[in-house]
């Protein structure tokens, strides 16, 4: 995948994976349907207004709080294709490229309702006619944001 365009939501600083998902819904009837949930408690009825492709944009420590992988599954459920942050909770960023959910890690000055563009390859976002760079992930991530996680990877017998 080299550019994903969509739609911006913008979340602040220290966005926890209780605020994402909050832990009541990780039951099995619902592990399907987990992006239905997200934010419900920070902003009532917002997973309803994602769209298939939409970026979210958030403050320093983006999916800081438990180790769960049900936080970026839930937000890739409900239809981001990408997740931009200044900096990540490492496992939350780990679980992220591990279900082949892009990654990066820029700060960026948006508002609800952009349209970004981020181009993995070029390591550049553009956003509200201004454009940032990112460092851009190695060969290794780049393969298994590709293959749509590390399953994947593993199912194809590359890992």
């Amino acid at each position: 995948m080299t550019v994903i365009k969509g739609k911006v939501w913008v979340f602040g600083d220290d966005v926890d994976t209780d605020m994402i998902i909050p832990a009541e819904r990780l039951l099995a009837a619902n592990l399907d349907h987990l992006g239905d949930y997200i934010f419900e408690k920070y902003r009532p009825g917002f997973a309803e207004k994602v769209q298939q492709g939409d970026i979210l944009i958030a403050g320093r420590n983006f999916g800081c709080g438990s180790s769960r992988e049900h936080a970026p599954i839930s937000l890739r459920q409900a239809g981001f294709a990408c997740i931009i942050a200044p900096s990540f909770a490492r496992i939350f960023y780990r679980n992220s490229l591990n279900i082949g959910l892009p990654v990066v890690e820029c700060q960026i000055d948006a508002s609800d309702g952009d349209v970004a563009e981020v181009d993995t390859e070029a390591g550049t976002v553009r956003v509200a006619g201004r454009e940032y760079t990112f460092k851009q992930h190695p060969g290794f991530i780049k393969e298994l944001i590709d293959a749509g996680g590390l399953m994947n990877l593993v199912k194809e017998g590359r890992f």
